[in-house]
């Protein structure tokens, strides 16, 4: 989880194009930067920290001079090799989509890398002096760009990597392509990371970017600037590779950096449920109880893997909004599921996630219709009944593992029976046995309480 992020667009490449050096005033910028944050690693308590510089310094000729003003910081600095930066960028992406094959795109000021991902690791790599502040504008440089990335391509053996498979795009220059896309299809959600669009947008983007328009409130200057060539290329991308959809990464380089130093134990753990269980953890009553009961509700849904986790993540966000009064708990809900610094998961998994903790907290609609559009409505209706389900199960126990441990719930063909311990009858109260009914009507049951030994 990010405690602390800032980032400086000193744009180091730009000068590469014409002189084959640093600019002066990016290396200002960028060792102004670094001494900010020399203090702010001193103040924070940071024991370690690492540094790492891509192509623009590896390419330039005065690039080992700039080096060595980093270290006069007191910051060493690593100068990653071509491989090594499409590496690290690929293991970004298959740390924030676990199970993801296709290739990734990380595009930056002085490179482009492409790299083949599948199984859990990165396969086939390139990385081409194609960043968005080296690339010249106009039809010569389209046609070298063209030609360029073709080369690389085939040289990688990377021509067929991403048919029928998705382009992952990296980078602040796409996020903005995908950033207007979002605007001009009125997307209810404002994080850009999972964002998906189907490879023939491609034309549209690049439209949008030569044309510009009324972008500036929603996207910096600096990425405005370079969204002609970003979305230039995006397209000769799409025309060579043949992707079946683009999907946006927030994830790149600095989390590939991270991952790749995880032991193999931790890279397998689920990413959202990790940070479910950390966002809840942190609010919880009784101890930490998520985990219980979504095991308690299982039995009465029939979830596939990929629905299966987002119940269980929703689970672990169902104390979430306890300190908050009543009325306002749903909407506590729902915006922890909706806007939360969630990595593995997609819009649609957001909605499910929120509708499940509306309906927990006792509202049954989501606050924009158009939510709801991003969901198949028997999937909406499943985590409705996920929420009706964690809802009854909150109040049976008061929050309390032990009481969930000695009940259980059972789904017969025409009922929906609370099972409760003998000489506990009493559990099931008349608010519990309200919220027991709305469950099994849910199901199209007649809700029952039995008491066993």
């Amino acid at each position: 989880m990010p405690i602390f992020n800032e980032k400086v667009m000193a744009g180091l490449g730009a000068g590469l194009r014409d002189s084959g050096e640093l600019s002066d005033d990016s290396e200002s910028e960028a060792l102004a930067a670094l001494r900010r944050y020399k203090l702010l690693l001193r103040h924070m308590g940071v024991k370690q920290a690492q540094v790492v510089a891509t192509a623009a310094v590896r390419d330039a000729a005065d690039g080992a001079q700039f080096v060595r003003a980093v270290e006069k910081i007191g910051l060493p600095c690593d100068v990653i090799s071509a491989t090594e930066e499409a590496r690290f960028s690929g293991m970004g992406v298959v740390s924030a989509f676990p199970g993801a094959a296709g290739v990734v795109g990380d595009l930056g000021g002085g490179s482009l890398e492409l790299i083949e991902i599948g199984n859990g690791t990165t396969g086939r790599a390139t990385s081409l002096p194609l960043g968005v502040l080296r690339v010249e504008r106009g039809r010569a440089g389209e046609h070298k760009a063209r030609d360029m990335l073709r080369k690389g391509l085939k040289d990688a053996g990377l021509e067929r990597s991403c048919r029928g498979k998705p382009f992952f795009m990296v980078g602040g220059s796409w996020r903005a392509l995908a950033k207007m896309d979002m605007i001009v299809s009125d997307f209810p959600l404002p994080a850009t990371h999972h964002y998906r669009m189907p490879a023939s947008r491609v034309a549209d983007l690049r439209r949008m970017a030569d044309q510009g328009g009324d972008w500036d409130k929603a996207i910096s200057g600096a990425r405005l600037a370079s969204a002609p060539v970003a979305s230039m290329l995006l397209q000769q991308i799409v025309e060579e590779l043949q992707p079946s959809e683009l999907v946006v990464s927030a994830f790149g380089l600095r989390e590939g950096l991270l991952y790749s130093q995880l032991d193999d134990g931790t890279r397998k753990l689920d990413p959202l449920i990790e940070a479910a269980r950390e966002a809840g953890g942190g609010d919880h009553r009784f101890g930490e109880h998520g985990d219980l009961l979504d095991q308690w509700i299982a039995p009465l849904f029939d979830d596939p893997p990929k629905l299966e986790r987002l119940r269980r993540a929703a689970c672990l966000l169902a104390d979430v909004a306890w300190q908050a009064a009543p009325v306002f708990r749903a909407d506590r809900g729902v915006e922890m599921a909706l806007h939360g610094d969630w990595t593995a998961i997609d819009a649609a998994g957001r909605v499910l996630m929120a509708q499940a903790l509306s309906s927990n907290f006792g509202r049954e609609m989501l606050p924009d219709s158009r939510l709801t559009q991003l969901c198949k409505p028997a999937d909406l209706q499943r985590a409705h009944c996920w929420g009706l389900a964690m809802r009854l199960g909150q109040r049976l126990s008061g929050g309390v593992a032990s009481v969930l441990e000695e009940t259980r719930l059972v789904l017969g063909r025409r009922t929906l029976t609370l099972c409760v311990p003998n000489r506990e009858e009493a559990l099931a109260g008349d608010a519990v046995q309200r919220r027991l009914q709305r469950l099994a009507e849910s199901f199209g049951r007649r809700a029952e309480i039995s008491s066993q030994a």
